[in-house]
């Protein structure tokens, strides 16, 4: 017996339509296997727009549905005992409505609202200018704050909670609004786009693949090709090396296309990629539009731009940062991306003045900025190669384009010195400017992991304060974007201030199609679409129209805001994103303050107004509670370790040994032996041929921090790459035999000491006969791998220890068995608890 589903926000009722005459409805397969009401119709579907002579091969139609797929439509030719006597017709194919545009939607990594020429800044991105030139510029747009959620809610149209991505996939935990599994109640927009005719496509970054399933076997359902996007090309996680990224892949097979080639750079392969894609489709399908999301790695470290662009930025910010802040501030008065009565926030005190800085702060600070400033001007040129390539194909009157200038504001995850490896952020650690210096010429190249010191992150932001991660405040959530779209904007150069918020891209593009939301996908019933169409906003009379977002929640790492119709009640950060490891309120719901802000007034938030008016403050933060309660923000986790430890699902949960017996690569370390923090031993049994052997065994990680278990000139060797500040070797004196081997490199954890990085002792054994030995005082706490993988016979990425090999280092020897056996975590909850007590004391 077939049941409807009881009215609900994740199960909406389902108008279904009334069948033409003729027609007669049936329970899907599917329907009976699950109890859900979804019908399949057996006629042509209502409402359904047919183009061409029906049963014609070249017939068309546009579903016009809500419950997609739609269900193969009655056959409407003749069907006689021969076929000399019969009729053939075929099912028209699924196609976009008539005149539908291309869509192409961009977002770039971690640029603050006043990076861009576009809104202000001092950095040219004449792509982003072209793409406002055409069309609007949106300057009270918002992002989450953080990199995963921001996308999954682009993609969705639901808020980060909802869309189950309330962290980055690698922090994910086991909770619904954090699991970083997007449900498949929550259908993508690609998976909408597809169904209704549109070709799809996804370059660049992809960091929303559940952690534990970003691995060359799969499951590949929460990848883009199982999550409505026909062909992927990009990297898998939050940022990748732009010189040798080891996390690329197409669709989902890893590639290495930079091996040989000195100057490839994947800010320009993925360009061309996309060119080639849209230059294939317009040449095969030129009727049938298509849908690409281009997200670059830029800005988001490391900043690695080709050497020529950095030059052009020599000189150009000698100034200072606070000048830098006063200029940009300048500029968006005079372009009116920001209120007149906008003030620029005061130099926060706990960020160094450029004039107090030695000439060799001055030196390092302004190289790091040189070069962040290069990779931005960069990125957008290589946007500006797509751009083009659309209009040369005549089709630039009839693409929409949405250019997002950043998933959330400028990042300070570099340290207040900057870094030259980003890694070390992951562990916690950072860089004095003496240890620096040596790598300014090198800064940006593949031998730096590099970001910048966190006062150039505060002015880019102008003229809003904090950064990247605070969603409290406007320096994490508000960035820029262009919209453009000839045909139908005619507005060109005009200026929207109404407050928006990333899930209100789905709507956009649904309305702007003409393509209702489905309630109904591949059989699942889908909640409401959360955003608000920003197509109002388009015509010029409509310049000024009040916003119809009226409210927003935002939260990430327990700082937290709440919108209202023009009024702001948010947190005040504890914890800052250049310190990761600091204390933070026990108690995260009541352990914080709260400031309050009016934006008619006071449109940067200086003039907190949270004691003259505590009622509005109360009403906000119970209204804040009512969205967190409706769209599963709940609980609230403020500690950034914890979420670092968490244990996640897939092939690496509960497994204490890893055999590997033949050479694989690509394994992200979710689905990795991790090795920190406890006892472990590897062996490896192998085989040598006469004349010897040489190459790699087993490593993870790279250049930046990893580890490795090699034969180099015949020699047994471990080294362990401690942020590439150390690199402690284990090597034995002789060259194997040829022959069968067994190699063992066993590390006995220290007994006592902290959760974390604690020290022991490695040794070094061939056949059980120890050939070397050395302690260390402690390793890292987090990870080795952040981009780079683990490889079994051969290295891909960069080596972990450059004077020893070089990739791909294939193991040359005869690989019969690695086992990897892990000991207990020193990770306990309790010795946790202890931590983060311990810390608490100490803040």
């Amino acid at each position: 017996m077939i049941k409807k589903s009881e009215p609900s926000e994740t199960a909406p009722n389902i108008d279904l339509p009334t069948p033409p005459e003729g027609a007669t409805f049936r329970p899907t397969r599917r329907a009976l296997l699950s109890g859900t009401a979804a019908l399949a119709v057996t006629g042509t579907a209502v409402h359904a727009q047919l183009r061409g002579s029906p049963g014609a091969p070249n017939a068309v139609e546009f579903p016009n549905s809500r419950v997609l797929p739609t269900p193969t439509p009655q056959f409407s030719g003749t069907i006689m005992p021969t076929a000399k006597d019969s009729v053939a017709a075929w099912p028209p194919a699924v196609a976009a409505p008539e005149g539908a545009p291309n869509v192409l939607l961009i977002l770039t990594d971690d640029v603050g609202f006043g990076a861009p020429s576009t809104f202000g800044g001092l950095i040219p991105t004449p792509a982003l200018d072209k793409i406002a030139a055409a069309g609007l510029r949106y300057t009270a747009f918002h992002t989450t704050a953080l990199c995963s959620p921001t996308r999954a809610a682009m993609l969705t149209g639901r808020n980060h909670h909802s869309a189950g991505t309330g962290n980055i996939s690698e922090m994910s935990s086991g909770f619904p609004g954090y699991n970083s599994i997007i449900p498949p109640e929550k259908a993508t927009v690609a998976q909408t786009l597809r169904l209704n005719g549109y070709s799809t496509a996804w370059f660049g970054k992809n960091h929303n693949i559940p952690a534990w399933e970003a691995n060359p076997v799969g499951p590949f359902g929460n990848w883009p090709v199982g999550m409505g996007f026909d062909y992927f090309f990009g990297f898998v996680g939050g940022d990748t090396s732009q010189w040798q990224p080891g996390n690329l892949f197409r669709n989902t097979t890893p590639i290495h296309p930079y091996v040989g080639r000195k100057d490839w750079n994947l800010g320009t392969a993925m360009a061309d990629d996309a060119i080639s894609h849209i230059r294939t489709l317009a040449a095969v399908t030129p009727n049938r539009p298509w849908f690409i999301h281009y997200a670059p790695g830029g800005t988001h470290a490391p900043h690695q731009p080709p050497k020529d662009w950095i030059e052009t930025f020599k000189g150009k910010f000698d100034a200072g940062w606070e000048t830098l802040a006063r200029q940009i501030f300048d500029n968006q008065k005079t372009l009116g991306v920001i209120p007149a009565n906008a003030q620029l926030p005061p130099w926060p005190d706990f960020l160094k003045r450029w004039d107090s800085l030695t000439i060799d702060e001055k030196r390092l600070f302004t190289r790091q900025v040189e070069v962040y400033a290069a990779y931005l001007a960069y990125t957008d040129h290589e946007i500006g190669r797509v751009i083009q390539a659309v209009e040369d194909l005549g089709q630039f009157d009839n693409t929409l384009i949405i250019y997002i200038s950043g998933d959330n504001g400028s990042s300070a995850e570099g340290s207040m010195n900057g870094t030259p490896n980003e890694v070390a952020y992951f562990n916690l650690q950072s860089f004095t400017v003496e240890q620096q210096l040596p790598l300014i010429e090198a800064w940006g190249s593949d031998r730096t992991y590099n970001h910048m010191a966190v006062p150039w992150t505060f002015a880019f932001n102008t003229p809003y304060r904090w950064t990247k991660q605070v969603a409290s405040h406007f320096g994490g959530t508000r960035n820029g974007m262009a919209i453009s779209w000839p045909k139908r904007i005619a507005d060109m150069g005009g200026i929207r201030m109404q407050f928006h918020h990333v899930i209100d891209i789905v709507p956009t593009l649904l309305e702007a199609i003409g393509i209702p939301p489905p309630t109904m996908v591949n059989g699942i019933a889908q909640a409401p679409v959360e955003g608000t169409s920003v197509v109002y906003t388009w015509d010029k009379p409509n310049a000024d129209a009040p916003s119809h977002r009226k409210t927003q929640y935002f939260e990430i790492f327990g700082n937290r805001a709440i919108y209202h119709d023009g009024w702001v009640a948010c947190t005040t950060p504890i914890a800052t994103p250049w310190n990761p490891g600091a204390p933070v309120p026990d108690d995260a719901i009541n352990g914080y303050n709260w400031e309050l802000y009016n934006l008619a007034q006071d449109p940067t938030e200086l003039n907190d107004l949270a004691r003259q008016e505590p009622e509005r403050l109360r009403v906000m933060q119970e209204l804040w509670l009512v969205e967190a309660t409706r769209y599963q923000v709940l609980p609230v986790n403020n500690s950034v370790i914890t979420g670092m430890i968490t244990p996640r699902p897939g092939p690496a949960a509960g497994r204490k040994q890893f055999i590997y017996t033949a050479p694989v690569f690509g394994i992200q370390a979710n689905s990795a032996p991790n090795i920190l923090n406890r006892s472990y031993r590897i062996s490896a049994e192998i085989e040598v041929p006469q004349g010897g052997a040489n190459g790699m065994l087993i490593t993870q990680g790279g250049r930046f921090a990893g580890w490795g278990l090699y034969l180099r000139e015949g020699k047994p060797v471990f080294t362990m790459n401690l942020l590439g500040m150390e690199r402690p070797k284990w090597e034995a004196a002789v060259a194997l035999s040829p022959g069968r081997h067994t190699l063992v490199f066993d590390w006995q954890m220290d007994a006592n000491g902290g959760p974390f990085s604690r020290g022991g002792s490695g040794t070094l054994s061939v056949d059980g006969q120890e050939v070397a030995r050395r302690s260390l005082p402690r390793t890292l706490p987090f990870t080795f791998a952040w981009d780079e993988t683990l490889d079994v016979g051969l290295d891909t990425g960069t080596p972990v220890d450059d004077s020893d090999y070089q990739v791909p280092f294939n193991f040359t020897g005869k690989l019969n068995r690695i086992i990897v056996d892990l000991g207990e975590s020193s990770v306990t909850p309790e010795a946790l608890r202890d931590f983060q007590s311990q810390a608490q004391k100490r803040g």
